[in-house]
């Protein structure tokens, strides 16, 4: 029997400055639909994230030091490209509303025209929809306690 022939992957890209409780449940609802999820931290030299790729990367390795099926990586470029490098034949996506899914359908249009490479969207459990990593950096800037947003086991750098 060939290796890998029917593995099916998923690539789940995004800044995950940080990665919150929302990411999470996606990532684990993913895992009964995929045989590994590769989680993409995007670098956009148009971005001024809170955490450094290292230290996301670090984080999220942290978190699911104990689910082999879960790899961690940091990219910059077109995403579909590096799906193609690490074997994807899905984009996963996480959608939280009516503007997010908007938005995602015409990436996933692009996506599929260029690359061929299908989108999964999972709809945001409704506990986790008003989270967003761009609330909880402002909370982070604000010395406010983020623990409620971010899944329990992750630790954030130290500053």
């Amino acid at each position: 029997m060939t290796q890998n022939c029917c593995k099916r992957v998923a690539i789940f890209p995004g800044t995950f400055d940080p990665f919150t409780r929302g990411h999470y449940s996606v990532v684990r609802r993913a895992l009964s639909m995929f045989d590994e999820v590769v989680i993409a931290i995007g670098v956009n030299a148009l971005k001024h994230p809170m955490f450094t790729a290292e230290e996301r990367v670090a984080m999220l390795e942290g978190l699911f030091a104990n689910e082999p099926r879960v790899k961690v990586l940091s990219y910059s470029g077109l995403t579909v490209d590096v799906a193609r490098e690490c074997g994807a034949q899905f984009m996963l996506r996480g959608v939280r509303s009516v503007m997010d899914f908007e938005y995602e359908r015409s990436i996933a249009d692009v996506n599929r025209e260029i690359s061929g490479l299908e989108t999964v969207m999972l709809f945001t459990e409704p506990m986790y929809a008003h989270i967003s990593s761009s609330v909880v950096r402002e909370l982070i800037g604000y010395g406010r306690d983020v623990s409620a947003f971010l899944p329990e086991q992750m630790q954030l750098p130290v500053r």
